[in-house]
C-alpha cells in the first residue's frame, strides 16, 4: 500500500505544528493535543435517493488531534485519524439469508472551528480530507462467509466533505458527534460506477476525545 509523500505531508503538518511543541506550551490553557476515537456508523449516499438504514455499516475511527485557541471561545482543531467506512446490503429470501458489506478505509484529516457555548458545551464545524487505504467485500450468510480485497483504482483516492458536530466537555475528556457529509464520489471505474453509481460517503459517528494538555 502505497501513499502519496505530499499527502502524508499535508495531512500531518497541520496537526504536527500543534503538537509539537515544548511540554510548557503544552500545558497552557490555549493549545492541547491527545487522542481520538469511537464509533461510524457509515453508508453511501446517491443523488436523489434517501439513505436507507437498513444499508448501515458500523465501523471505528481513532487517532490524534491537535487544538490550539484563536480566541476566547473559539478554537482551530486539526485531527489525523484511521476511519472504517462503507455499505452493507441484506438479503433476506425464501430460501437463504445473506449479508453483503463494501468495506473501506481511510485516512481522514479533519479540520474545524469549535466555538463554545458555555463551559461544558461545543459547536464544530468544518471539513475534511481522506485517503482511501483499502476497500474489500465481504459476505456471510446461508451461502457462507467470504472476503475480497478490491482494487484500490476502481476507487477514487481522495474523499472530501463537510463536518458538524456537537462535544461536550467533561475535565481533560470530551464526548460528541459529529456527521460527515461527503463531496466526492467513491467509484471511479465503469465498473465500480455499475455497481454504486454516483454514491458518495455519509458518516455519523459517536466520539470519546482525551486531552492531554489544558483546555
Amino acid at each position: 500500500m502505497h501513499i502519496p509523500k505530499n499527502f502524508i505531508f499535508g495531512a500531518g503538518f497541520g496537526l504536527l505544528a500543534m503538537l509539537y511543541t515544548p511540554q510548557v506550551q503544552a500545558q497552557t490553557a490555549g493549545t492541547t493535543a491527545g487522542f481520538k476515537g469511537g464509533l461510524n456508523w457509515t453508508n453511501l449516499r446517491a443523488s436523489g435517493q434517501d439513505i436507507s438504514d437498513e444499508n448501515a455499516r458500523l465501523g471505528i475511527h481513532a487517532g490524534l488531534f491537535g487544538r490550539t485557541a484563536l480566541s476566547d471561545g473559539l478554537s482551530l482543531q486539526a485531527e489525523l485519524l484511521y476511519s472504517g467506512r462503507g455499505s452493507t446490503i441484506e438479503y433476506n429470501g425464501l430460501l437463504f439469508d445473506q449479508s453483503i458489506s463494501f468495506n473501506t478505509a481511510y485516512l481522514d484529516v479533519p479540520l474545524l472551528l469549535a466555538i463554545r457555548l458555555g463551559d461544558v458545551l461545543e459547536l464544530h464545524g468544518g471539513g475534511y480530507f481522506g485517503y482511501l487505504l483499502s476497500s474489500n467485500v465481504s459476505t456471510s450468510g446461508d451461502l457462507g462467509s467470504a472476503s475480497e480485497d478490491l482494487d484500490r483504482d476502481n476507487f477514487n483516492s481522495m474523499d472530501y466533505g463537510l463536518l458538524g458536530g456537537v462535544g461536550v466537555n467533561l475535565g481533560p475528556a470530551q464526548i460528541g458527534v459529529r456527521y460527515n457529509y461527503g463531496l466526492a464520489e467513491v467509484a471511479k471505474s465503469d465498473g465500480a460506477r455499475l455497481f454504486l453509481g454516483d454514491a458518495r460517503n455519509s458518516t455519523a459517528q459517536l466520539y470519546l476525545a482525551i486531552g492531554l494538555g489544558g483546555r
